[in-house]
């Protein structure tokens, strides 16, 4: 069974009702691999309608991926990561988060219909993992050091705002989702979780420096100002 159906039919992943069984974290395929093209990571995402905003159903959702988030230790997640093909995402990293207290707290956010108006000229590398992809390697990638976002809240309020920092990135990665993939798709340079605490306690490699032109960026194809499904 493909991991796209262990979270939802194909029907109920453009819903926003909540799976019968509870969510389930929707993992990684391979490129060329056999699920792949029924897997919500790599399914286009459709925005969220005027008449669902300010819904409890939409709210519900929400509220419940936020949940996931918290259960998985995680500090951002999208909608398709559980199975859901909906344009909406959360970021936040609490100050005592055990897995990235060292980049310190970013706030809670949800990002609805999201777009990106404007970004950096430099970039920065980052080693990331996902809760979408359980016991693989980090892998290195660079987002841009900052972004400008427009999207909605929960409400269907229009909001707009910059993003730096951490903040940045975990904005970039969940981002990376809702165009499709993960940065498995992306990075060239993997290392597991303990070659690189090691690697970075010994100063071996860069942890959130400047990136060379060489690197990969994680949201290549991006369009600046446009909807996620005029990509």
């Amino acid at each position: 069974m493909s991991a796209l159906l262990n979270s939802c039919s194909e029907n109920e992943s453009l819903t926003l009702a909540i799976p019968t069984n509870g969510f389930e974290v929707v993992q990684h395929i391979p490129k060329d691999s056999e699920g792949r093209d029924q897997n919500t990571l790599y399914l286009a995402p459709r925005s969220i309608k005027t008449e669902e905003f300010n819904t409890p159903e939409l709210n519900t959702l929400v509220d419940s991926m936020y949940s996931m988030m918290l259960q998985k230790a995680g500090v951002g997640i999208a909608a398709n990561q559980l199975g859901k093909r909906l344009q909406i995402f959360i970021i936040e990293a609490a100050v005592d988060n055990p897995r990235y207290k060292v980049l310190g707290p970013v706030l809670k956010q949800v990002f609805i219909n999201p777009k990106i108006t404007q970004v950096s000229k430099q970039r920065k590398n980052f080693w990331h993992g996902c809760l979408s992809a359980d016991g693989e390697k980090r892998g290195n990638v660079a987002t841009f050091e900052w972004i400008e976002y427009e999207c909605k809240n929960i409400k269907g309020d229009v909001q707009r705002g910059r993003l730096e920092g951490f903040a940045a990135v975990i904005f970039q990665h969940e981002y990376r989702h809702l165009m499709n993939g993960t940065y498995l798709d992306h990075a060239n340079h993997f290392l597991s979780k303990e070659e690189l605490e090691q690697q970075l306690t010994a100063g071996e490699v860069p942890f959130f420096e400047l990136a060379n032109d060489t690197l990969p960026t994680l949201i290549e194809g991006y369009q600046l100002g446009k909807a996620l499904e005029e990509y």
